[in-house]
Order: C-alpha cells, then structure tokens, then sequence
C-alpha cells in the first residue's frame, strides 16, 4: 500500500459518510499497526505517516467551553459511572486547572509539591508522525510555570499516586522518568489516549441521558476552565500566566466570548457588593460609641 491509497482510503470514508472522528480514528489505529511493518523491514514507509488535516475535511463542530452546570452533571456521571469512576480524578484535575493535555501527560513525580500544592510545568510530553515519544519544552516561555493546587486539585493527584502501580520497567524519554500514566509495557501515556477516553465518555453519558452533552476533550475542559475563570472576575494577567498565554490578546479573547447572562451575573454581583458596603456602613453609624471610664493616675 502507497501513501495516495491511504489518503484515497480515508477519503473514500468520508465521502461515504463517516464522520471526521472517525476517521480519525480509523487512522489512529492502522498507523501504529502499518509502524510495526516499517519496523520490522516488512514496509519501507508508513503509508499512514502523513497528517489527517491536509487530506480529509474536519466537519465536527466543538465547543470551545462546556456550562459549568454540564461540567458538575459530566464529574457526577464519571465519579459515580463504574467503568470511568477511575478517570474521574484526571477529568476533574484537566477542569480546575486548565493544564493542556501534553502538560499533563508530561507530568513525573517530581512534579508534583503536595507538601506546598504547586504543580510544576516546564515540558510536555508528544507523539512525533513516526510513533516516537518526545520530551518537548513547553509551547511558549509563557508556559512554563508554577500552579498554585487548591485542596481538591490536591486531593485527586493523591489519589493518583497512591494507586499508581509502578512499571515493571521504567522507561526514561529524554531523561525523564516516574510519568504518571504509563501503558503495560511502561511507556506513558498520550494525548491521543485520554482523547480516546473522553470520546468514549460522551458516548456513554449521551446513551444514557436524554439531554445530550456536547463533544468534550481536554482541550475543551482548558476553555472551559479559563471561562470559568474570566466569568469568576479574575484579572486578565493572572489568568494569562495560569493558561500560559505568551499573548495576552489569546486571553483576553476568552473574555469577549462572555454574552448577555454573564453580564447580568456581573452587574448583579456589583450590585450585592455594593448593597454589601451600605449595609456594613448603616451598621457603624447606628452602633452606640461605648462610654469608657478612665481611672485617674
């Protein structure tokens, strides 16, 4: 098999009406499957080695950021749901952080401070086209950084590596060692396999409940954590260094996709704090000024 028959292979795919996750999908399989034929010397090239994007079109529609009451409804089902129980501490971690998955992936033990509950982030772990694991610096020096855990955020990477089973075989990628997630023969994990989890998740949250849930990914549980942190009132700095934003014009952006409600929430939230401050003013000018006696020296 060539390169053109693989292009013209998927092609054939979507045309005959499979949707672009799907093709993806398809691909994401019989790459690594027609890799092992190259690395055996039974292939001379990956007939599947080429980047979907330029080949077939990508018609599926994704929300930048999920509601915060579809966020609660989507931990709930996962945290109680018997098969994905086990990824809930990862889902809820992707959501409060804002981390990209490649951070995320990229994450060793050493990482991690619980003692000051700070997560360090200064690489990211990628597969290359040829299937290859690499260390990778993080996307701008803006990105790397020192975030500040709340106690929840705590509380799941706990638990993530108190059931973390250690590999019968370590494998280093470019000096680093002690990932957080790693496959039965060691290696850890990617993007594509919390990708492929999320997929499934939706899947089953939608087979289940009438009210469908939009297409959820870790990247979408970024958007929608820096949404949630624009609507919140954060100031735009902050919020830049946490995303790790080298432009601060990508965070101002999240700011502008605020509509009507927001702006009601916003206006009715001054109006409480200033209600706030009258009524805490009332209440020192009606307070009697205590009469103190003082006792002559």
């Amino acid at each position: 098999m060539t390169t053109s028959h693989a292009k013209l292979f998927l092609i054939k795919l979507q045309q005959d009406g499979r949707h672009y996750s799907t093709v993806k999908t398809v691909r994401g399989v019989l790459r690594p499957a027609f890799q092992m034929a190259v690395d055996d010397d039974v292939l001379v090239k990956n007939p599947f080695g080429f980047e979907l994007a330029g080949v077939v079109v990508n018609d599926s529609v994704t929300r930048e950021a999920i509601t915060k009451d579809q966020m609660r409804k989507f931990l709930k089902f996962i945290h109680d749901d018997n098969v994905y129980c086990k990824y809930y501490e990862v889902v809820y971690i992707l959501f409060h952080t804002g981390m990209r998955i490649s951070e995320f992936c990229g994450l060793t033990l050493r990482d991690i401070d619980l003692e000051n509950k700070v997560i360090n982030i200064d690489h990211q772990l990628q597969r290359t086209s040829d299937m290859r694991l690499v260390i990778e610096s993080t996307k701008t020096n803006a990105g790397t950084r020192k975030l500040p855990m709340t106690e929840d955020v705590a509380q799941c990477f706990r638990a993530i590596i108190e059931d973390r089973e250690e590999p019968e075989y370590e494998r280093v990628i470019e000096g680093y060692a002690g990932f957080l997630f790693t496959d039965k023969n060691g290696y850890p994990e990617v993007a594509m396999h919390w990708e492929h989890r999320f997929n499934h998740m939706v899947k089953r949250y939608n087979d289940i409940y009438r009210v469908q849930m939009p297409n959820i990914t870790p990247h979408v549980c970024r958007h929608t954590y820096c949404s949630n942190m624009a609507k919140s009132g954060m100031n735009p700095k902050t919020l830049q260094y946490l995303m790790g934003h080298s432009d601060i014009g990508v965070t101002l952006n999240t700011y502008t996709h605020l509509g009507l409600e927001d702006a009601t929430d916003e206006l009715r939230r001054m109006k409480d704090l200033e209600n706030a401050r009258k009524e805490l003013e009332k209440n020192r000018e009606e307070k009697p000024v205590s009469q103190k006696m003082f006792r002559a020296i």
